[in-house]
């Protein structure tokens, strides 16, 4: 199949009929409805062999060491680096933007972070500093070893970061990422819940590159496209096409934010539901897959200024956390759909890794009855 049929349209999950749960998404369905979260993303594609880039999440406009969201971080699978995860899960809160690019270039996107927050206004005296950055492995498509991300990339991708839409698919940290065995991406999406329930909105943003099982909303597409997870153990013909990981390997990177006023504790429950909207997606964390789930929370009621003394915090109560919860969940499974019918055929490194052919992904939805809600 040519790379103009893979690509042509490239549309997200709504435009197939696809809409996971019952809760509507925001203004965007991104990370960013959740008001004042930014997202920047530069792509690196040089040559024949640099496919990766940097992906910045910014929780609010202000200075995140002197303003700190609470935050957690739950592990789902830990085959993977995520730079200042135990300083997170220790105090239960961000002092730094996020930043999501290629496994042997988390070092240095961390340090270009640092001169960047130390050279920020008000700054001059602070010594410690625990910037958060978070990766998946892109060495198929990309000369990882290069390490080619630069400190002038981190910096244009935290300076460019905005609100509204989030571009998704193969871009920024997302360039050389594969999932399913197909290309994979950045994706998004977001929930708003009715004013009953609080009204609070939910935003994800995913790093996409892990495999297994692909189903659609219960829908067998990765068994009706012939590419899957441990293919050739029980496939008669053997054949697995293209790059397809026959052990379902990867990484995911799954980032939570919400306006929602939340504890940490909250939070780290809230991170935890991110498996399971992984997991209605058909992977099941295999054993060399990294998959984390950061979770934070914007509201003011719960901000942590750096120096505060005490902190008097109003946040919302365990009885209140079921329906942020469920919107997480179908959140996340939508962002992960968005990665997927995003992005792009990519060729790279001396390989090709093909988009998903949303035609015959079209003809499956209608064969098991996937169809949008009224």
């Amino acid at each position: 199949m040519s790379a103009a049929a893979q690509d042509a349209p490239r549309v997200r999950a709504r435009d197939l009929g696809v809409a996971p749960g019952i809760f509507s998404p925001g203004s965007n369905n991104a990370i960013t409805d959740v008001a004042g979260v930014r997202v920047g993303q530069v792509t690196l594609s040089e040559g024949d062999t640099v496919r990766t880039g940097v992906t910045a999440i910014l929780p609010h406009p202000g200075n995140a060491y002197r303003s700190r969201v609470p935050a957690a971080l739950h592990v789902g699978n830990g085959f993977g680096k995520f730079i200042g995860s135990t300083q997170v899960n220790e105090l239960g809160e961000l002092e730094t933007p996020i930043l999501l690019t290629c496994t042997l270039c988390v070092w240095k996107a961390a340090d270009a972070m640092a001169d960047w927050m130390l050279a920020q206004p008000d700054m001059q005296q602070v010594r410690s500093l625990n910037v958060v950055v978070g990766e998946t492995n892109d060495g198929g498509l990309n000369d990882i070893r290069a390490r080619p991300v630069t400190a002038a990339a981190v910096r244009r991708a935290l300076e460019t970061a905005k609100s509204g839409p989030v571009q998704e698919g193969s871009v920024g940290a997302g360039t050389g990422t594969v999932a399913f065995g197909w290309k994979g991406g950045i994706g998004t999406s977001s929930r708003k819940l009715p004013e009953s329930l609080g009204g609070w909105t939910v935003g994800v943003l995913v790093q996409a590159n892990f495999g297994g099982v692909l189903q659609v909303e219960g829908a067998p597409v990765g068994r009706e496209l012939d590419r899957y997870a441990f293919q050739n153990a029980v496939a008669a013909q053997g054949n697995v096409r293209g790059l397809a990981d026959d052990r379902g390997d990867g990484s995911v990177i799954i980032v939570v934010a919400t306006d929602a006023p939340l504890s940490d504790r909250n939070l780290r429950r809230l991170a935890s539901r991110g498996m399971m909207g992984l997991g209605r997606t058909g992977s099941s964390a295999s054993n060399g897959s990294g998959d984390y789930v950061l979770a934070f929370s914007t509201a003011e009621s719960v901000r942590r200024g750096f120096d505060a003394a005490q902190l008097q915090t109003t946040e919302l109560a365990n009885e209140q956390m079921s329906a942020v919860f469920q919107a997480s969940v179908d959140a996340v499974e939508e962002s992960v759909y968005n990665a997927l019918f995003m992005a792009t055929t990519v060729s790279g490194n001396g390989q090709t890794v093909e988009a998903i052919p949303l035609d015959k992904v079209r003809e499956v939805l209608q064969q098991h009855g996937v169809k949008a809600p009224r």
